[in-house]
């Protein structure tokens, strides 16, 4: 019965004197048979399971019983309001007089209702937080699957599409190296596969103009040694120290990239390589910087240069903007660009870098020169903590940004994407400066990821606080 209840009917009762449970239901039987007629006599109504059990809690005090009778009905409206008045016409329970009274009719559907919402909201929280992709995520998921799937071979070793018929080659250490470069557009990398340089690699180096790309590490010296004896070196570029080429981020590859120094600029025997040029590799970059600031206007595999990478007659700069500071102008979905899609369409330097186009490694050269100034105050630049806080917060920025253990800047997006940002961020990050409200997503996830420190404008609520982060104000930072 009590799945098709559609009312609960509550009714209190008191009795002058002690009576017991069986004698209150013998009451409600016996004083209502016949009031209702046959077909509301409450017998006939519980055979033919219209109503359910009648259930009865009495309890004695000072000579009197106190109760509730408790009736489930699966009646319409009005035969339960008949049926719960009839109730009331109860005098009299064993040898007491007794009074009943109609407390409450209950509709058990409000109540499953209730529970159907609440649990709804608990669904619409859990299930669907992380499950719905927006467009531009599933244009970048797609793209990149293109990307991966479009590595090729060069006679047995791992190679992007562009190495056959390109001018310049980046040779770097393994396969995961060559898609870490398609994805960011670069399409003309080929992997050695270990410290022993293959002779295909060794024989092509002869023919096109070559940037060493390694890791590091002490591998990626062992590389450079073995490859500058039986191969030609045009240009050499490192990923950070102790860090590998697949490991970095578009911006820190491209970075390197546009970094890489000559080889003959280089002291293999008396000095470390890897820290005469250590470098990020950025966008592929045709132009070389040069310690004084300067980029060379000759790129590797230029026309002019030749296969031997030598001099390109000096053209007259193409002005360049300055890099953006913070992120990119947003750009329609539906129209490829060379961040977008770097495999179809690449920036300038990269294809100079995989054409050997002159005046495009001229252009990259020269954005190397007037970018890197913004790229150090920008993205690289570090400070004191309070410094962010300055710039993001107290200039109401509605930014976020994601610092280092040096307070570099590893990462900034705008406020909202703080979550986004920390999920995808290397693991450098050390501590976070939101212009905005500090949510319970955002703590666990930074969290996770191991930032330790976080400024915010102003805190939420938390269901609970990760002891390993440390959460303060702007306001109560810089009034201490």
């Amino acid at each position: 019965m009590d799945d098709s209840a559609k009312y609960l009917i509550h009714a209190r009762i008191t009795a002058d004197g002690v009576v017991e449970r069986s004698d209150v239901v013998g009451a409600v039987f016996g004083q209502t048979e016949g009031l209702l007629g046959n077909e509301l006599d409450l017998r006939d109504l519980q055979e033919s399971s219209k109503i359910g059990r009648i259930d009865v809690q009495i309890d004695s005090e000072n000579g009197q019983s106190f109760g509730e009778i408790t009736i489930a009905s699966g009646l319409d409206k009005v035969e339960t309001s008949i049926l719960a008045a009839s109730l009331e016409a109860i005098t009299r329970v064993g040898p007491c007089e007794a009074r009943v009274e109609v407390s409450d009719i209950e509709d058990m559907r409000s109540a499953k209702r209730r529970e159907v919402v609440e649990r709804a909201k608990e669904l619409l929280t859990s299930s669907f937080d992380e499950s719905v992709m927006d467009s531009t995520e599933i244009l970048t998921e797609v793209r990149e699957a293109n990307r991966v799937e479009r590595i090729d071979e060069y006679r047995g070793l791992p190679a992007g599409p562009r190495v056959h018929d390109s001018d310049a080659i980046v040779v770097v250490e393994g396969r995961a190296d060559v898609l870490t470069l398609l994805k960011c557009g670069i399409k003309n990398g080929i992997a050695v596969e270990g410290t022993n340089v293959p002779d295909a690699v060794a024989d092509l180096t002869a023919e096109r103009t070559v940037t060493a790309f390694l890791d590091g590490d002490r591998g990626g010296e062992l590389i450079l040694k073995e490859l500058a004896q039986v191969g030609d070196v045009d240009y050499v570029a490192f990923a950070p120290e102790g860090r590998s080429v697949e490991d970095l981020s578009r911006h820190e590859l491209m970075a390197a990239l546009r970094e890489k120094a000559p080889f003959e600029s280089l002291d293999l025997d008396g000095g470390d390589p890897a820290s005469d040029s250590r470098v990020a590799v950025t966008d592929g970059s045709a132009g070389t910087a040069r310690p004084d600031g300067d980029s060379d206007a000759d790129a590797p595999g230029t026309e002019a240069g030749g296969a031997s990478g030598g001099p390109a007659p000096e053209e007259p700069p193409t002005p360049q903007s300055p890099e953006p500071q913070g992120e990119p102008e947003p750009t329609d979905p539906g129209e490829p660009t060379a961040a977008d899609d770097p495999v179809e369409e690449s920036s300038p330097a990269a294809d100079a870098v995989e054409r050997g186009d002159s005046e495009a490694g001229d252009a990259a050269s020269n954005d190397v020169a007037d970018g890197d100034a913004d790229e150090r105050d920008g993205r690289t630049a570090s400070g004191s903590l309070r410094d962010h806080v300055d710039r993001v917060i107290v200039e109401g920025s509605n930014r976020a940004r994601l610092l280092d253990a040096e307070c570099g800047i590893v990462d900034e997006v705008p406020a909202a994407d703080a979550f986004d940002a920390i999920s995808d961020s290397d693991g450098s990050a050390v501590a976070l400066v939101v212009d905005g409200e500090l949510t319970q997503r955002v703590l666990d996830v930074a969290a996770q990821r191991g930032v330790d420190q976080i400024v915010a404008e102003s805190e939420g609520e938390y269901v609970k606080r990760p002891a390993s982060v440390r959460v303060v104000t702007a306001e109560r930072m810089l009034s201490t």
